[in-house]
């Protein structure tokens, strides 16, 4: 099983405004169902309270530090280490290939070190926002592919779903 980011970044590196994204980007939100589905999710605490929900076809894993913390339709760990330890064991029972952390701030700051392959949408604008992915290397990153999308009816914004793989012997 790869360990795998997915998120997407405004190029002064916002990644969210009040617990919410800052943006309404539907083709990126289709990529984001179509690459995830099957697989577990794993996220912190707000970002499963800013879902509101379980999202369907994915085992959802949620960390907190709370010991009494409840989520319905999701199993609920208390550190990163457990919750690779559960996307290993759904891994290995269903077939999935990928464990993706969806978010938020700290989850991905955490993870970026063990992480082998990042799903990024990059949104060519600089946004208002109160979340930021401050310590993402991109000399450790090669872009394997990218898709450009543009502003209209459905996108706010320019952008770009881009995936990264890390470079071999890059520092992790």
């Amino acid at each position: 099983m790869k360990l795998a980011l997915i998120c997407a970044m405004a190029e002064n590196r916002v990644i969210g405004r009040k617990n919410s994204l800052p943006w309404h980007l539907s083709e990126d939100l289709k990529y984001f169902k179509r690459v995830t589905m099957g697989n577990s999710i794993i996220m912190g605490r707000k970002t499963w309270e800013s879902i509101g929900k379980a999202l369907s076809g994915r085992t959802n894993i949620v960390i907190t530090k709370d010991p009494g913390y409840q989520a319905e339709e999701a199993r609920v760990v208390h550190s990163i280490e457990e919750a690779i330890k559960v996307a290993e064991s759904v891994s290995l029972i269903d077939g999935s290939e990928e464990a993706f952390i969806i978010g938020g701030a700290e989850l991905y700051q955490a993870v970026l070190p063990l992480a082998e392959r990042f799903h990024l949408t990059r949104v060519h604008a600089n946004v208002a926002g109160d979340t930021y992915l401050v310590d993402f290397d991109e000399s450790q990153w090669q872009e394997i592919v990218r898709e450009e999308f543009y502003k209209g009816e459905t996108n706010t914004y320019d952008f770009s779903i881009c995936l990264l793989q890390r470079i071999e012997g890059a520092t992790h």
